[in-house]
């Protein structure tokens, strides 16, 4: 999809941002809780050291947004984990990737990171298809991981090893 553009967060997403991961489908696919306020997004958001913010923008919408955070134990910096969510109106439309794209680029060559970790619930398979075409690999399987919409469900740990 030519026409998004991946960029840094910016306060003034905070209210779009709220709006994706408020949607049920994403809500579902995330750790996040629902009926959450903006106030909470602010915070979850804010700049700190090792966290890059991304979000991918279409015209004047927020689509898309991707945090990456690095490890802060010294013996764990070269490894950093992630977490996405993607506007239900932009699924498929390659939002996912370009911000994949975006955030093994910066890892690899600006933030000295090797190894990206992500979580994955092993039934998201549109989710686990798009981690698999950027490199990622399965690590394992975590049972009973969280509790969603009334039951517990498992989710897969999968890395990519960047270099």
């Amino acid at each position: 999809m030519t026409d998004i553009l991946i960029r840094h967060c910016e306060p003034a997403d905070f209210a779009q941002i709220h709006a994706i991961y408020a949607e049920r489908d994403v809500m579902f696919n995330t750790l996040q809780q629902p009926y959450q306020p903006v106030s909470n997004w602010e915070k979850k958001l804010a700049p700190r050291e090792g966290f890059t913010n991304l979000v991918a923008v279409r015209g004047a919408e927020i689509v898309g947004q991707l945090g990456l955070e690095v490890f802060p134990s010294p013996r764990r910096r070269h490894a950093a984990t992630l977490g996405m969510g993607v506007k239900a109106s932009a699924r498929r439309m390659g939002v996912g990737s370009a911000l994949l794209g975006a955030a093994i680029d910066a890892a690899g060559q600006w933030m000295n990171v090797s190894r990206i970790e992500i979580e994955v619930y092993t039934d998201n398979d549109a989710a686990i298809a798009l981690y698999r075409r950027h490199g990622f690999v399965l690590e394992g399987t975590c049972r009973h991981y969280a509790f969603r919409d009334g039951q517990y469900v498992d989710a897969h740990i999968m890395a990519r090893v960047l270099g």
